[in-house]
């Protein structure tokens, strides 16, 4: 019951703390990248220390984190692992849902940032806009982050990887490091408890540029679920739980 009450504490005060800090940070924001850079980080790093005192729940990173152009194609279970990826990269750039764009606060910035939106049912068209963007400079060098899933999956949970990684990987003939993580089993998708615990997000050795859209894929996902179950199992998490 206590760790209840601490989740829903935990959960109300990073809620309040996003438009206060998203205020705070506009002036500066308003006219550089930097500024809504800035801002971003102070929120996940605000979430992430937060969570370690109210909660329970420590946030590690492992591995070598990029700061070049590369592609990131992350595993993805929660929002904690948005905030852990964010913050550890230099200028993430992830390719997210439209409608963000018109959430308060977070779809100012995001636009800001020059995040790469994209419609359902419509990757293909986003990645060529993209990819236009990107050979005529229009979007500054970074971290190209993606999800392979497409969504949040829940630990124990399979879905396909589509093909949205592959083709992304192959026009921009730059190297895939793939993001391993178990925070899903601290920070559910769905549900307000939050488990104590210790949640990371591991940067694997990347694949680097030249093989077929097939065998990248099958690497791509054999590298990240091994990993990222090796991780729930670390935590202490069991299918039959």
């Amino acid at each position: 019951m206590l760790q209840w009450v601490r989740s829903i504490l935990y959960i109300i005060q990073a809620t309040v703390a996003m438009p206060v800090i998203g205020l705070l940070f506009a002036p500066w924001a308003m006219f550089s990248k930097t500024g809504a850079y800035a801002a971003c980080k102070s929120y996940a790093a605000w979430c992430m220390w937060t969570a370690r005192w109210m909660i329970g729940l420590r946030c590690e990173v492992r591995g070598t984190v990029p700061d070049g152009e590369v592609l990131v194609a992350a595993k993805h279970q929660s929002f904690l692992d948005i905030l852990m990826i964010f913050h550890a990269l230099p200028r993430a750039k992830f390719i997210m849902k439209r409608e963000i764009l018109w959430t308060p606060v977070i779809g100012q910035y995001t636009k800001r940032m020059q995040m790469i939106a994209v419609d359902r049912g419509k990757r293909g068209k986003a990645i060529s806009t993209m990819m236009e963007d990107v050979h005529a400079g229009r979007i500054e060098p970074g971290q190209i982050v993606i999800y392979p899933q497409g969504t949040r999956v829940a630990p124990g949970a399979h879905l396909p990887y589509k093909v949205g990684t592959a083709v992304l990987y192959k026009q921009l003939n730059q190297v895939c490091v793939p993001v391993a993580t178990n925070a899903g089993y601290f920070w559910p998708r769905r549900g307000l408890f939050r488990r104590p615990g210790l949640a990371v997000v591991e940067f694997l050795d990347p694949i680097q540029p030249g093989l077929s859209k097939d065998a990248f894929v099958r690497q791509l996902e054999q590298t990240v679920e091994s990993a990222s179950d090796a991780l729930l199992a670390e935590a202490g998490w069991r299918a039959d739980a």
